[in-house]
């Protein structure tokens, strides 16, 4: 909000007006954040879960995909792990304004590992897109053919093609809208989880229901890796039986499960005082939600639906599927389906227009460091939006679902790359960044052992062992996800080198013009 202040003269005063005494006016312009618009930790939440509880919808077949029935377990595990990863977001938050990873990476380890880690999260963000709108076309398709079916039609979609071509539709229409310049709207993403919070206390309830009448049991700890899932490892001893090797194996086919948590840290600005609070609300909104519907939602596929067909006819469509299978007449099940898929539409494709915005701001904030090319930077003539950015982003994803063909479990093996040494870097970045004395934090990530002080400061014991986890998850998944290591390293040194090339270029030309 911006105020005129004027000089007022007395009341009863002989002296003259100000514009004798001074020859004008004099004005002061006071700017305040008066007029600023905050949001709640609910809307907050919601945005948030609006990436992250997306998963719930494909991360149960993918992870079943690679190490069998046993996965509701490691989905579990990583989604209690994910509070661990939430509450370094958080920290990094109560030391910077954003708490994002290229910014507290470049001020821990400088800003070649800074533009490392960026290159690695945008290959996060690129396959977002892609993956999500995937997911959405494979339940819409599964509906259609179910419908078909029934119909006693003999004509079937092809699910893997139909899906893809779906895909590349919503992303087109995303890309037009932020080219255009879509608003971005806290209301309309409280309003998507409203309702996708609908459906899962349906499905929840009704899965109970299910259970309670058949009967069921919970699925077996034991692990059954493809060839494909163990990779390079596939000959390796001891990679197939449960030990530590084969834990981590499958924890790292699960990681995928917390994707989204850089979202945090991009929303914390927006949270209305008292912020911290707020935020450590929001983190514990985030866990709670994202644990009861991914982890009940991989459980109930394995309890409820036939070893049969699950995998075979409901892999990428595990909700479903899960609808088709409960007990009740079968107008309600398809009802429940029809459900499942417009609320999978709404989030899966709020997911892949995330994706363009996310990606779109973090170069954004790249370029503004002089990282990116001046060039890309330019608005639009009519729209005023980074219109370039916004396109390369966008033919990125589209070409990532043409190579993938629509296939899942091909999406998911190479969407973990991004995700886990984005967490890697984030986490070693803030564990650094607590022996610099001058970067103060509001709060800090708990077990600090104050009894054991090297050099004077608290051994950060949950920062360590946190990044501990993630640094031998992300070692394994180099040797067991051929695809995502081949692919993930060919992007990110791809995108650093254009990093490197550009920052050097707008180098030589503020040279010029100093």
């Amino acid at each position: 909000m911006a105020a005129i202040i004027k000089p007022i003269r007395p009341t009863g005063s002989n002296q003259p007006e100000p514009q004798a005494l001074f020859g004008k006016q004099t004005k002061a312009i006071v700017v305040t954040t008066g007029m600023l618009a905050f949001i709640s930790f609910w809307r907050a939440s919601a945005i948030v879960l609006c990436d992250l509880a997306s998963t719930a919808y494909y991360i149960g077949g993918i992870v079943e995909q690679a190490c069998g029935r046993s996965a509701p377990y490691f989905i579990l595990a990583v989604m209690l792990f994910s509070y661990a990863v939430r509450a370094v977001y958080v920290e990094s938050c109560s030391m910077f304004t954003r708490g994002g990873v290229y910014r507290v990476v470049k001020e821990a380890m400088g800003s070649t590992l800074a533009k490392i880690s960026v290159s690695a999260l945008m290959f996060d963000y690129i396959l977002t897109g892609p993956i999500s709108g995937v997911s959405a076309g494979q339940y819409l398709v599964g509906l259609i053919n179910e419908l078909l079916k029934l119909a006693h039609s003999g004509i079937i979609l092809p699910a893997d093609f139909s899906a893809a071509f779906f895909a590349i539709a919503v992303t087109a229409y995303f890309w037009r809208q932020n080219i255009l310049g879509i608003e971005e709207s806290s209301g309309k993403a409280m309003r998507i989880m409203q309702v996708t919070t609908v459906m899962a206390v349906i499905m929840i309830a009704w899965c109970g229901l299910t259970i309670f009448m058949r009967g069921a049991h919970l699925p077996p700890f034991e692990l059954k890796f493809t060839d494909d899932s163990l990779g390079w490892l596939k000959h390796f001893p001891g990679a197939r039986t449960i030990g530590t090797l084969g834990i981590l194996i499958a924890f790292g086919h699960s990681i995928l499960a917390m994707s989204g948590e850089e979202s945090l840290a991009q929303i914390n600005r927006e949270i209305e005082a008292p912020k911290l609070k707020n935020l450590l609300r929001t983190g514990l909104v985030i866990f709670i939600y994202s644990l009861l519907l991914t982890s009940l939602v991989s459980f109930f596929a394995v309890m409820i639906i036939p070893d049969s067909v699950r995998m075979a006819n409901y892999g990428g469509d595990l909700i479903g599927g899960l609808a088709m299978f409960m007990v009740g007449p079968l107008w309600a099940r398809l009802a429940l389906r029809a459900f499942v898929v417009f609320v999978g539409f709404l989030i899966l494709a709020g997911a892949v227009n995330t994706a363009i915005v996310g990606s779109t701001g973090v170069l954004t904030r790249v370029a503004e460091d002089g990282v990116l090319l001046d060039w890309f930077r330019h608005p639009h003539k009519k729209y005023g939006t980074n219109y370039r950015i916004v396109n390369m982003v966008a033919m990125l994803q589209i070409a990532t679902i043409v190579l993938s063909r629509g296939d899942m479990f091909l999406l998911g093996e190479a969407y973990a790359f991004g995700v886990i040494w984005s967490f890697v870097f984030k986490t070693l970045s803030v564990l650094i960044l607590r022996y610099k004395d001058q970067y103060h934090r509001l709060w800090r990530m708990p077990l600090n052992l104050t009894w054991f002080r090297p050099g004077g400061k608290d051994f950060p014991l949950g920062l360590t062992l946190t990044f501990a986890v993630l640094l031998a998850t992300a070692v394994i998944n180099l040797f067991t996800k051929q695809v995502a290591t081949i692919s993930g390293i060919s992007f990110t040194l791809a995108l650093f080198l254009i990093f490197e090339i550009s920052e050097k270029v707008n180098g030589q030309a503020q040279h010029a013009y100093g």
